[in-house]
């Protein structure tokens, strides 16, 4: 017969095994990486979009990692070529949701990649931060959806309110073939009149086109254009901005946040002098007074990135970065990375100070972002300077 005592050490026994093994396996969960996934155009016609938003999630989750990580764990970074392309973009998605097992997504660097995810993001319920720009990404609002740029809407009302300060009340809009531009078209057409701003001609171009000059000179024969507006992003507005000014149109002309990188300028050359845009604050960060609160953190990433990568920032790389620095508040937030639990900390995020202006979520808006966050450049002497 088993004595009492030999039972009671096997009990003992067998509950410091079981404590050991719990702390074992406790241990070893903590250890487990938390996986960032990532399908961005870092190729193809909106390369320049997706490769400085490569190159700062590489950058910002090794140095996360250099500081000891989040919440004692180690990001990792698993990331997709989409190249523009929403059927891409949809595979890959599939494979970071289904094989990858990511347990958040930063990334969609255009409008077509994203909506064309979100049915997926939204079935799967992982938090999706999306780092493209137009509105319907985020109106109406998705449960697992969220974005950091300005929206194309806002973009609209910055370019109106400029336009009104310098008296100019009738535009001419020139746009794009793509899913941004034609958003954009779309928003500036709904909110013009509440500016007091009548569209007074609207042409389109072709995704491959590389010369405009036919639907120019329509708006510049059309009687009583004050400005032009061209809404679009890639190559096709600094083919615009060199027919614009090769049939000397002369009145003001404007260009949306999609083309807020120096790479635009370069494309354009001297034709680009002149050009208003809104933007991220990011491109100016130097000029930034300092009393401006926003200023530590543009300048602080325009150094790491261009110290690294020996190439300007670019306003899209600062969409990557605030993306990231998102999800990082809201698994701290959260305390793990449960996705309806980061899902709900980044709805709740509030005075999140990034690239793009402060950040203020809540559940009818999952972006954060007014028209304070928004900065008027104009391009003079071939860089962007800001608007008094």
């Amino acid at each position: 017969m088993i004595s009492t005592a030999a039972i009671s050490n096997v009990k003992r026994a067998l509950s410091v095994l079981a404590t050991t093994c719990a702390l074992f396996t406790g241990a070893a969960q903590a250890q487990e990486p938390i996986k960032v996934g990532a399908f961005l155009s870092v190729t193809g016609g909106a390369a320049f979009l997706g490769d400085p938003e490569q190159k700062t999630l590489e950058l910002y989750v090794e140095r996360l990692n250099a500081a000891g990580g989040v919440l004692g764990r180690k990001l990792q970074l698993v990331a997709y070529d989409s190249a523009g392309d929403a059927e891409k973009a949809r595979t890959f998605a599939k494979r970071l949701i289904e094989q990858d097992k990511v347990d958040v997504i930063v990334g969609g660097s255009t409008t077509g990649e994203t909506m064309a995810v979100i049915p997926l993001v939204e079935a799967a319920q992982i938090p999706f931060i999306s780092l493209a720009g137009a509105v319907v990404i985020i109106e109406p609002v998705k449960k697992w959806v969220f974005k950091t740029p300005h929206t194309d809407r806002m973009a609209c009302e910055k370019i109106f309110i400029d336009m009104q300060s310098r008296k100019l009340a009738k535009v001419a809009l020139i746009s794009g073939a793509g899913g941004f531009d034609k958003s954009m078209r779309g928003e500036c057409l709904k909110v013009a009149a509440q500016y007091k701003i009548e569209v007074v001609a609207d042409e389109t171009y072709g995704a491959g086109d590389t010369d405009m000059t036919a639907q120019l000179t329509k708006i510049k024969n059309t009687a009583g254009v004050q400005s032009v507006l061209n809404s679009g992003f890639g190559q096709g507005p600094a083919i615009v901005t060199k027919n614009y000014r090769q049939i000397g149109i002369s009145v003001p002309f404007y260009q949306s946040h999609g083309v807020a990188s120096k790479e635009f300028i370069k494309l354009a050359g001297a034709a680009a002098e002149g050009v208003r845009l809104p933007a991220a604050a990011l491109l100016v960060a130097d000029d930034l007074p300092a009393s401006d609160p926003q200023r530590p953190v543009v300048v602080s990433y325009k150094k790491e990135y261009e110290a690294r990568f020996k190439s300007e920032v670019s306003t899209f790389g600062g969409h990557a970065y605030d993306g990231l620095m998102l999800a990082v508040e809201a698994m701290k937030k959260a305390g793990g990375t449960d996705k309806a639990k980061v899902r709900d900390a980044l709805e709740s995020i509030r005075g999140y100070m990034g690239t793009a202006g402060v950040v203020n979520m809540s559940a009818s808006d999952h972006m954060g972002l007014d028209l304070s966050a928004f900065r008027m450049l104009e391009v003079k002497g071939g860089n962007w300077t800001l608007v008094k």
